[in-house]
């Protein structure tokens, strides 16, 4: 795929204020690295464990890719799941670290944000390094307060502790919520100026329904939210909640509460992504679109036809930037996402 188009930030800050941008922009949650090694013919996975001189060319080859897929943005996150300990109970269902009001007091809370920064400083001041000109970041701390207490106390302890033990089960909350504005806080004091959104992701919902009770969601993690999204604000950066799932019933208090600029995440078996941007166009943007799991398993020729059918009634609002609506795994079929890419140009001739 040629580079004859120069990236250029603006296109995707105008779309999440919803100003028509010069040029439909792609966003994408996350890129899995074995995706951009396949595009790039360039194994560079492992120079991230390397010195520094290795790590820079890491970050190096990682902003190339997206400047070779024409993004006008790079998505960067650093994990705060990954510097939990006992984590596991989210991705590897181990056993959960915390289950009683014991294991919540001898938790090292405290220590967490040292913890994150010392694992990751470096790692936000090579991205800015290295970063192409007309090109900035999109990301930040990543996770939620919500992923991150399944990683540690696991979704079933934590439905549990809110029957058995309900004071531990808000404090559970508010707890993991100052750990992560303090995460916050820290990254926009000293980080955030390569970075023109913020985001973090926070699958609140299934297929049917949110994973919690909506009270649930309203009192105890619409609060946090709203703490973050306003430090955020304040350092005049947008914010893109990423979440999974039928969360309709809590999306007015993410909109009017905690007051996020863009949301991410849709499949069609949920919803068709127009009937998102038909209900919320018109107050926030909307990102993504394209159903992860059809460009996993359509041919090419299918990929370019959706993208295609999708476009003709997506681009009527200005508050959207085109990609898959969860991310792009390990096992998507390059073609198919190199054809959605293309499929996009073609529509838009450039």
């Amino acid at each position: 795929m040629e580079t004859s188009i120069e990236p250029d930030y603006r296109n995707i800050l105008n779309a999440v204020h919803r100003i028509k941008p010069k040029r439909l922009p792609f966003y994408e949650h996350i890129i899995d690295i074995s995706i951009m090694e396949k595009i790039l013919d360039y194994k560079f996975s492992d120079l991230y464990y390397g010195n520094k001189k290795e790590k820079r060319e890491y970050f190096r080859s990682f902003i190339n890719f997206f400047k070779k897929m024409h993004y006008d943005t790079v998505s960067f996150e650093c994990l705060i799941t990954s510097i939990l300990p006992g984590s596991g109970s989210l991705y590897s269902h181990k056993e959960p670290v915390i289950k009683n009001r014991d294991d919540f007091l001898s938790y090292p809370w405290d220590e967490l944000p040292k913890t994150f920064f010392d694992k990751y400083g470096e790692d936000f001041l090579l991205l800015e390094e290295e970063m192409f000109p007309g090109m900035m970041a999109v990301g930040g701390p990543g996770n939620g307060i919500f992923e991150s207490l399944q990683d540690i106390v696991g979704l079933s302890n934590l439905s549990l502790l809110s029957v058995d033990d309900p004071e531990l089960y808000r404090n559970l909350f508010v707890k993991m919520g100052e750990v992560h504005y303090s995460i916050w806080k820290t990254f926009l004091e000293k980080y955030s100026q390569n970075f023109i959104v913020c985001r973090f992701g926070d699958d609140l919902g299934f297929k049917t329904s949110t994973i919690l009770n909506p009270d649930d969601i309203r009192e105890l993690i619409i609060p946090q939210y709203k703490k973050i999204v306003s430090l955020v604000h304040a350092y005049k950066k947008p914010f893109i909640l990423h979440s999974c799932g039928n969360i309709f019933v809590i999306m007015e208090d993410l909109i009017n509460t905690v007051n996020i600029d863009v949301k991410h995440s849709n499949e069609d078996v949920i919803a068709p992504f127009t009937e998102w941007q038909k209900k919320y166009g018109d107050r926030i943007a909307l990102f993504g679109g394209v159903d992860m799991s059809f460009v996993c398993n359509a041919s090419e020729n299918e990929v370019k036809e959706y993208v295609h059918n999708l476009l003709k009634d997506a681009i009527k609002f200005p508050g959207f930037a085109l990609g898959t609506g969860n991310s792009v795994p390990d096992y998507m079929p390059v073609k198919n996402y190199v054809a959605m890419i293309e499929s996009a140009r073609d529509f838009m001739n450039i």
